[in-house]
């Protein structure tokens, strides 16, 4: 399974434009080269989306998606800000890693719904939709994308494990930005301890 995560990051409106336009873009030629993308997620926003979060099972997706791979540039004047100098605007396409280890069923509490959407009278008659939270983080997935119950459990069982690993990565580089800081926060003139040489 291939993750690709288009991300508007901490830029403004425009570069959310930006994302929503690189994700229309990305699945147009990828229809075309006859690649299938699945939206798991979609972080919409006034000007756009602020990320998105597409799979891909099809075999040649990973050779087909790598030069999309890093930041993508979008040259236009802002219709937010008509006046603005700015004309440059950059988004980031990523791979995103499914974790070696998984979420195991008792870590996660899983509920069953009925999907919507396009899949015929299969959808209306069975809960084949899943929602998954992990019990210990909170962080909770909705599948609907297979037809099958056990196979929506299995894709949200590793959605979880990525989100979990980009859960973990943020408190680490929360602790380390911390870490950082604190080399400025020496306070001068209230030592605890007063050292002579």
């Amino acid at each position: 399974m291939l993750l690709i995560q288009i991300t508007a990051a901490h830029g403004p409106a425009e570069c959310e434009l930006a994302a929503r336009l690189t994700l229309q873009r990305l699945l147009q030629e990828a229809e075309a080269a006859g690649i299938r993308f699945e939206l798991l997620e979609c972080m919409d926003s006034k000007a756009g989306i602020k990320s998105a979060l597409l799979c891909s099972k099809d075999g040649q997706a990973e050779n087909w998606i790598r030069p999309w791979i890093g930041t993508i540039q979008w040259v236009f004047t802002s219709p937010m800000r008509p006046q603005h100098k700015r004309k440059n605007w950059f988004v980031a396409v990523q791979s995103c890693a499914v974790p070696e280890v998984l979420c195991t069923d008792d870590e996660i509490h899983f509920q069953t719904c009925r999907a919507s959407g396009a899949g015929g009278q299969h959808v209306n008659t069975t809960d084949s939709a899943v929602h998954a939270t992990h019990i210990a983080s909170g962080l909770s997935v909705k599948v609907a994308s297979e037809r099958s119950q056990h196979a929506n459990k299995r894709l949200a069982r590793e959605l979880l494990a990525v989100k979990l690993a980009q859960h973990n990565q943020r408190q680490q580089d929360a602790a380390r930005q911390d870490r950082s800081r604190q080399h400025w926060q020496v306070e001068r003139g209230a030592a605890v301890k007063v050292f002579r040489r």
